[in-house]
């Protein structure tokens, strides 16, 4: 049976979870890292993306992310989230205000390096988009 560790899922909301689990999945901006106990120590930023969790009872969970930070130690994972959901409480409305809201942001973009910044942010929330909604 895998090894147990601590993972906590924060919003400025609310704390989402807090249990033992035996990995999670994080989208990382330098890409996908799955998080299991004696993990190397890291921390690093999170791009718009799914978080799957795997408790320790077998039982996966995904949760919607809009960016943050995870640090990650041997024995514990914290991501601390900009907004987060779980998939299943994804609100199409909120996701379609996001994705225009980042159009403007190209749009109103001010110089290359905004531009580059707002263009990166708009593909990641319309792979997301294209992750979690159903056709």
């Amino acid at each position: 049976m895998a090894e147990a560790y601590k993972f906590e899922l924060v919003s400025p909301e609310r704390l989402l979870v807090s249990e033992d689990v035996e990995y999670v999945v994080i989208p990382g901006t330098e890409g996908e890292m799955t998080v299991m106990v004696n993990h190397a120590p890291v921390m690093t930023t999170i791009k718009p993306g799914v978080v799957t969790v795997k408790f320790m009872s077998g039982q996966e969970e995904r949760y919607v992310v809009f960016g943050g930070f995870a640090d990650i130690l041997p024995d514990t994972c914290t991501l601390l989230a900009e907004s987060a959901v779980r998939v299943a409480d994804i609100d199409r409305a909120d996701l379609a205000r996001r994705i225009q809201e980042a159009r403007e942001d190209v749009d109103d973009a001010k110089d290359d390096e905004s531009r580059t910044k707002a263009e990166a942010f708009l593909a990641q929330l319309t792979t997301l988009e294209g992750a979690i909604l159903p056709a």
